[in-house]
């Protein structure tokens, strides 16, 4: 159930493209710092910083392109 409910909250997310760059900043920055800054020797901080990034970067693509249609229906592309 808890896995539902986070894909709701990220389904809303990204519905709302202002507040989806803002969270996919606050998500990719830290990570890339993490990740190039080169303090953190821990392999654990650096996979848990390239997913968060990742997760970052996609909330952040999103925001900015827009959420794409689940299909396209046939009759509209030959008309």
């Amino acid at each position: 159930m808890p896995l539902r409910r986070l894909r709701g909250i990220v389904l809303r997310l990204v519905r709302r493209r202002a507040v989806a760059v803002i969270v996919g900043l606050a998500l990719a920055l830290p990570s890339a710092w993490v990740e190039f800054s080169g303090r953190y020797d821990a392999s654990w901080a650096q996979g848990l910083a390239l997913v968060v990034g990742a997760t970052g970067v996609a909330v952040l693509w999103t925001g900015l392109t827009g959420v794409s249609p689940d299909w396209v229906d046939d009759e509209e592309r030959q008309g």
